[in-house]
């Protein structure tokens, strides 16, 4: 603790008697800390205008919307357009393929990033790991709209992919329109994307390990290798059951997938490639049904809410770690 927090520390001890009320305390503590609290005023204000108010806006999947009227809407419709999107094909097709691309997404980058990190973790030289950790970084910071150009030249006809295919003897291939390669595409980049930046608490949560265990698991003979099968992962098994329940939750939530879908996609590849929240994009906004975008998009948020209550009870039951 520095000499400032001490202070601090001291002087809301002296300042803030037992006696004093909850509010008095806290009225005290906001005197000595309030650029903490303006500070955590802006995300506070951004969750609520962003993610709270356009709630109420979930009333239209059960109203009937008119453009101009009322932005509720202007009379119940009860279940109708619930009953419209389950009985439409396309939904069910756009709603299996978020579950594929997530499903893969999760399954190739979950394990990949843990083990990235426990390699990262064993690199003792301080100059090449940070070197290493920049490198692997710096495709997170890359926008979207970037990566996704970045991967439509690599992969054009005329790209250097299709050209080294050509000079090996092979037929080029059209790897954006075709929609067998859409999965392939959308995991690889993502995977590439990811990779280094979800090091990061893993990495956070090693650093808390105390060096006693290593040296026991030393001196028991243990090798580097049984040191992180026996010692790493159990300490840090709290933070991968943690970041498995979130991923688990968004398994049929859009999170970035919306922007590289809707960047990469065409007409030839909605067999593979169409998701929840395109979907609900072509029918909300470029089509204006307004009523049944809505609906589909509450669906999509009441099963993201099952998945993630689900795993967070398996994960409490089995690993003892869940979020509530």
């Amino acid at each position: 603790m520095s000499k400032k927090e001490t202070f601090q520390e001291q002087s809301l001890q002296e300042w803030t008697p037992r006696e004093l009320t909850l509010g008095q305390r806290l009225g005290k503590d906001l005197r000595i800390n309030w650029q903490l609290y303006v500070m955590f005023l802006f995300p506070i204000i951004y969750y609520i205008i962003f993610r709270y108010i356009p709630m109420f806006g979930n009333i239209l999947a059960f109203r009937k919307y008119n453009a101009g009227g009322s932005i509720f809407g202007t009379g119940p419709v009860t279940l109708k357009y619930f009953k419209q999107f389950i009985t439409a094909k396309p939904f069910w097709q756009a709603f299996s393929n978020t579950l594929i691309l997530n499903g893969l997404y999760l399954l190739f980058r979950f394990p990949l990033t843990l083990i990235f990190a426990l390699l990262l973790n064993e690199i003792r030289n301080l100059h090449w790991k940070k070197f290493v950790q920049t490198v692997s970084y710096l495709p997170h910071f890359i926008s979207m709209v970037i990566v996704c150009g970045m991967i439509k030249e690599l992969l054009s006809t005329h790209g250097p992919i299709n050209d080294l295919i050509a000079q090996l003897g092979g037929e080029k291939i059209s790897f954006i329109s075709r929609a067998e390669w859409f999965r392939t595409i959308f995991v690889t980049s993502g995977v590439w994307q990811s990779l280094g930046w979800g090091t990061i608490l893993y990495l956070a949560a090693m650093t808390g390990i105390n060096p006693s265990l290593y040296e026991a698991a030393t001196v028991d003979g243990a090798s580097h290798f049984q040191q992180v099968l026996h010692v790493t992962i159990p300490c840090i098994l709290p933070t991968i059951a943690t970041l498995l329940i979130l991923d688990i939750g968004g398994l049929v939530g859009s999170g970035g997938a919306f922007e590289k879908v809707y960047l990469l996609y065409s007409p030839q590849t909605y067999e593979t490639s169409d998701i929840v929240s395109t979907y609900v994009f072509r029918m909300g906004v470029e089509s204006g049904s307004i009523n049944f975008a809505t609906a589909v998009g509450l669906f999509e948020g009441i099963i993201n809410l099952i998945l993630l209550t689900c795993a967070n009870f398996v994960s409490k039951k089995v690993a003892k770690t869940s979020l509530w």
